[in-house]
């Protein structure tokens, strides 16, 4: 499952950070994904730098705002990239579909940690910080729905329920989910690889889409 990060979607964490920022996230990062935020400790986080505990308090100001802000960024990433994606596809629902899918099996896949951290700890997050991730996961989805509601009121696709937002609503929160969800149930070894994935999602997401074959 490993692939070269040059050729995938994502970047830098945090967005527009400074190198010793960037080696703090990329920390975080790993030790987030193997133990959780809440069990991960300010000191395991600069040990894995070389760096003393205070050294993470001259970026950040605690271990919650690193949390939040690495959240924040991977959402960020996505949504910015996907709507590139789909408007480099064109017009056709059934092309901004395929193109979101693979997109984002790409991301989930080639960025499994990233990934699995913003969609798993992000939930730990309260009050105007959670508000702020809740909303753009909610503009993903929004995107994908509109790409449903304009195919289905079109005929390209026949969604369950009907041609309403409410049916193209169920179906895109149904297909974001099986794409971000492949972090969490993908081996490090798993034998499927990257462009495979995009294939095989693809083409159960044009179904569940009710595209024509």
């Amino acid at each position: 499952m490993t692939a070269d990060s040059a050729a995938l979607p994502g970047g830098p964490l945090p967005i527009g950070g400074s190198p010793l920022q960037c080696k703090l996230a990329e920390a975080a990062i790993d030790l987030f994904y193997a133990r959780g935020a809440l069990a991960t400790t300010v000191r395991e986080i600069t040990g894995a730098c070389g760096l003393t505990p205070g050294a993470l308090y001259n970026h950040f100001s605690s271990k919650e705002h690193l949390l939040y802000v690495l959240v924040r960024d991977v959402h960020l990433q996505v949504v910015g990239q996907l709507a590139a994606v789909v408007e480099a596809a064109g017009p056709d629902p059934t092309a901004q579909l395929a193109a979101s899918v693979r997109f984002l099996v790409a991301h989930t896949a080639g960025f499994k940690k990233q990934s699995r951290v913003a969609n798993r700890e992000f939930t730990t997050l309260t009050g105007t910080q959670l508000q702020e991730i809740r909303a753009i996961r909610r503009q993903l989805r929004d995107r994908i729905t509109q790409i449903l509601l304009d195919g289905a009121q079109e005929g390209t696709f026949s969604l369950v329920g009907g041609s309403d937002v409410a049916s193209a609503t169920l179906c895109s929160g149904t297909i974001a989910n099986m794409c971000v969800h492949i972090s969490e149930w993908t081996l490090e070894h798993y034998p499927l690889g990257i462009p495979d994935l995009q294939d095989r999602y693809t083409r159960m997401a044009l179904r569940l889409a009710g595209a024509a074959s």
